[in-house]
């Protein structure tokens, strides 16, 4: 038998968007400018993204990188109040290993006149699959396409 472990871990990422928090938490809301920032980019391949935005609902990503193994995050919203907060529960599963159920908090908060995102994230990773470095590696990097993406929104 294989020895199972958990480790518990949390981290906090700030990021100041030069736009308001109503744009910036639309960009958490609008399913096709979260499937641009969060889901696509370079070497990924998105075999499905739904999102049903409220309180109890869903956001189901399936994708894999560059044709590898699939990839899935199965997130469910806990707390949503607009333009302010949104709290969410999810996991992670590469192949058929889960690696991690995390819960996230998003506060968009004023600052001057753009947005302060506070990210907290309560990590359990599981069996070494994961770990919290490479999990705040890797929720900067989907900050930073956010950035991105409020940056392409401007422009067209």
């Amino acid at each position: 038998m294989t020895e199972r472990s958990v480790t518990h871990a949390t981290f906090v990422v700030e990021r100041v968007y030069d736009a308001a928090p109503a744009r910036v938490f639309k960009a958490f809301v609008d399913p096709a400018a979260k499937r641009r920032w969060f889901a696509e980019g370079e070497g990924w391949q998105v075999d499905e993204f739904t999102v049903d935005f409220r309180v109890g609902g869903f956001e189901r990503s399936r994708f894999r990188f560059q044709g590898g193994v699939p990839i899935r995050n199965d997130t469910t919203y806990q707390d949503i109040v607009p333009n302010q907060r949104i709290i969410i529960a999810y996991t992670m599963t590469i192949g058929e290993n889960p690696i991690s159920s995390s819960l996230a908090t998003m506060e968009f908060k004023h600052e001057g006149s753009g947005t302060r995102l506070v990210f907290t994230e309560q990590g359990a990773f599981l069996d070494g699959h994961d770990n919290v470095a490479q999990r705040e590696a890797g929720t900067r990097e989907l900050l930073e396409s956010l950035d991105k993406e409020l940056k392409r929104q401007v422009a067209a």
